[in-house]
């Protein structure tokens, strides 16, 4: 069975109510298309076409979703997942994670997984989460990343969700079996949120805003049995990754000197909707370490094809050598710069290219990367009426925000150098 895409449903309206502009359309309709692409490529790119069905035949109920493309979306979900919530496939991939979330879904549980992915760290944790029915049930949440060997970097989360039975989750001594709750004692459930908790075998009224002190812990066979799930899926993606030559690992275990980025900047950078690639002058060469979804629909190169590189590789034969001097004096210079330039898409093409480099530093003040916003100047206007100045200055904006509020606390991936 192969994986099937979600095809993003969006209705474009102002405040007005009236119809956006035609070219507020087709850029939103070219953002949706680039997506869908990369998610349906997420993970036969780099584990062969054959991965999906290999997937399909595992019995266990997990998602595996990519961090790199925005929004963190699900792009593949197990036949047990989708037995086990009631969803459609295709109601689920291309999708984030908390569509599953509900009102009684602890949100410090929540914030725990939060920040496993910031950490890019493997968690075990007990969930509260929503069928497609809108009936609750406990899980054992199990996270795992996965890197790539040549970089080091996080290129997917793998999640199993074990479900716990109701007679080893939620019970209080000398009472009657609660279902419901948080999964942590120290956690208590606040009344004043409004939410309802009840499940068709705990019903009773009387007893709501009453502390959480259920022990709603995952059995050590369910934590064996997640951790078995977790290996045997890790060690499917890592068998067909050996088939295309871009092998995966459960730990970093980076073969190149490129140190990734943290998850959580990619998954920051992920927001902003615009052609920006992010490089490290800290490196020979100065590779990208980081390519929006729309520079590599402006240039038709996929994401695993420009890491690592220097941007060189959009020169071409009319590409002006004088502007390229300029660029270079710029950077040494430690300054912005805004020019034209001819650069050549993947299938030959040109384009005109007004090319926008700023350095961006980090809390400590130090460069950490510079910046390359890139407008096509034949693409159509800014449905705001920005001109591509200010949109590119918007950009460097967002981005500069993205880097120094995660360099300003450290984790086990490099946001500055």
């Amino acid at each position: 069975m192969v994986a099937l895409r979600l095809c993003p449903i969006a209705t474009i309206h102002d405040h007005t109510g009236t119809s956006p502009p035609p070219a507020a359309v087709a850029m939103a309709e070219g953002m949706g298309t680039c997506r869908d692409r990369l998610i349906d490529q997420s993970l036969t790119a780099r584990y062969s076409g054959w991965i999906l069905e290999a997937l399909d035949e595992l019995p266990d109920n997990f998602l595996i979703s990519d961090p790199v493309i925005s929004g963190h979306p699900i792009v593949f979900a197990s036949r047990g997942f989708l037995a086990m919530s009631g969803y459609a496939r295709e109601e689920v991939v291309g999708r984030n994670g908390r569509i599953f979330q509900g009102p009684a879904t602890d949100r410090r549980s929540v914030m725990e997984i939060r920040e496993a992915i910031r950490e890019e760290r493997t968690l075990q944790i007990s969930l509260l989460n929503y069928r497609k029915d809108g009936t609750p049930h406990w899980i054992l949440f199990h996270l795992c990343p996965v890197f790539a060997m040549e970089d080091g970097r996080v290129i997917h989360f793998v999640a199993v969700q074990v479900p716990i039975p109701r007679q080893s989750r939620c019970s209080r001594s000398g009472e009657r079996e609660m279902v419901f709750g948080t999964c942590r004692n120290e956690v208590r459930l606040d009344e004043d949120c409004g939410c309802n908790l009840a499940v068709d075998s705990f019903l009773d009224m009387d007893n709501k805003g009453l502390d959480a002190e259920e022990s709603c812990k995952a059995s050590d066979r369910e934590k064996e049995k997640a951790l078995n799930a977790a290996t045997s899926i890790l060690s499917t993606m890592t068998h067909y990754s050996k088939l295309t030559g871009r092998v995966v690992c459960t730990k970093r275990c980076s073969s190149a000197g490129i140190v990734p980025l943290s998850s959580s900047l990619n998954i920051s950078l992920g927001r902003i909707k615009q052609s920006f690639v992010l490089t490290d002058p800290h490196l020979p060469d100065m590779p990208i370490v980081y390519a929006s979804d729309e520079f590599l629909s402006l240039t038709g190169y996929s994401r695993y094809e420009v890491l690592g590189c220097n941007c060189r590789f959009l020169h071409g034969p009319g590409t002006d050598a004088g502007v390229l001097q300029q660029i270079k004096d710029c950077i040494r210079a430690e300054q912005a710069c805004s020019v034209r330039l001819l650069n050549y898409r993947k299938d030959g093409s040109s384009f005109g290219n007004l090319l926008h480099i700023s350095p961006v530093r980090d809390a400590s003040g130090k460069i950490a990367f510079y910046v390359e916003v890139q407008i096509d100047e034949n693409s159509k206007g800014d449905e705001h009426g920005l001109s591509p100045k200010m949109r590119q200055l918007g950009v460097v904006g967002q981005v500069k925000v993205a880097v120094r509020s995660l360099s300003s606390r450290a984790g086990p991936s490099r946001t500055s150098s």
